[in-house]
């Protein structure tokens, strides 16, 4: 069977993606000075349905059956509850470069899935050494420093570590399971299946949540229901339609050097030199997996 490669309006899909998520690393350090992790969660997931339905409602879009339902609930919890609230937690223990590093392991483990129930995404050499080109890029931004803090006994980095699994499972799971729904809908429906999940562990373990917040926690929750997730999960569907589950993996290789430039951007951290090194190894490792340039240049 042909290879699934990745064409240039899923790039543009991706690059969205990538700089969109990037800049809920900076979000979700504002938004945990004030707000506990599962009502972070939450907040996410429901706003976000919300927007969400008003357009499935405007559009006329037609409605899941009881089947696709149950695929949605699913999907949202993969997608949503727990990489979310596994993620939110572990910043709140590790420094969010080594957090970034960790989740670029998604691409990794998606790949491996991928190769496993896909036959049009079987794992090869081509694309095993892109990954492993843009993985060690990844790295490189971050800096060796961040890197030597790695400890396998840490609750936090397993928990990102977790993240990135049910992230792979849900890429295969989505690709293989929904189906005949309309794009919009698919993300409205697994962010109301991740909310009917997340809503009440959010009121047992925190309590009811504050409305009484700072003007930048609010903006950052927002910003993270709205482009982050509602905006971000219509281009998400898009991109798995346009590039697979293993191919979409590759936006968390993007997301950390979207995170580090806005960190210097906004909070005026500096780059170190090795940061440009590895935006070039994460655009080589890309330009590898997707092949084109690696064809032409053998034809």
């Amino acid at each position: 069977m042909k290879q699934q490669t990745v064409s240039l309006a899923a790039w543009i899909t991706l690059a969205v993606l990538a700089i969109i998520w990037g800049g809920s690393f900076l979000a979700f350090a504002l938004i945990l000075r004030e707000v506990p992790v599962f009502t972070v969660v939450a907040h996410r997931v429901f706003w976000a349905a919300l927007f969400l339905w008003c357009i499935v409602i405007a559009m006329g879009i037609p409605r899941p059956n009881i089947a696709q339902w149950r695929t949605l609930i699913v999907m949202g919890f993969l997608n949503n509850v727990i990489p979310f609230s596994l993620i939110i937690w572990g910043q709140t223990q590790i420094e969010s470069g080594l957090a970034s590093i960790l989740n670029g392991t998604t691409a990794v483990f998606t790949f491996l899935l991928a190769a496993v129930f896909f036959a049009d995404e079987r794992l090869t050499k081509q694309k095993s050494l892109g990954v492993a080109v843009a993985f060690i890029g990844v790295c490189t931004v971050i800096g060796i420093d961040a890197l030597r803090s790695f400890d396998i006994r840490s609750l936090a980095q397993l928990a990102i570590i977790g993240a990135c699994l049910s992230y792979a499972f849900a890429a295969v799971w989505g690709r293989s399971q929904i189906k005949g729904l309309h794009p919009i809908m698919a993300a409205t429906g697994m962010l109301t299946g991740a909310s009917i999940i997340i809503i009440p562990m959010a009121l047992f373990t925190d309590g009811m949540p504050s409305f009484s917040l700072n003007k930048t926690t609010t903006a950052s929750l927002i910003f993270l229901a709205i482009p982050a997730t509602a905006l971000a999960y219509l281009l998400y569907y898009r991109a798995l339609r346009l590039a697979g589950s293993a191919n979409l993996s590759l936006v968390t290789l993007l997301v950390p050097p979207v995170a580090v430039f806005l960190g210097a951007a906004v909070l005026g951290e500096r780059l170190s030199p090795s940061a440009f090194v590895g935006f070039g190894l994460i655009a080589f490792g890309m330009v590898i997996i997707d092949g084109r340039l690696v064809s032409r240049k053998r034809r």
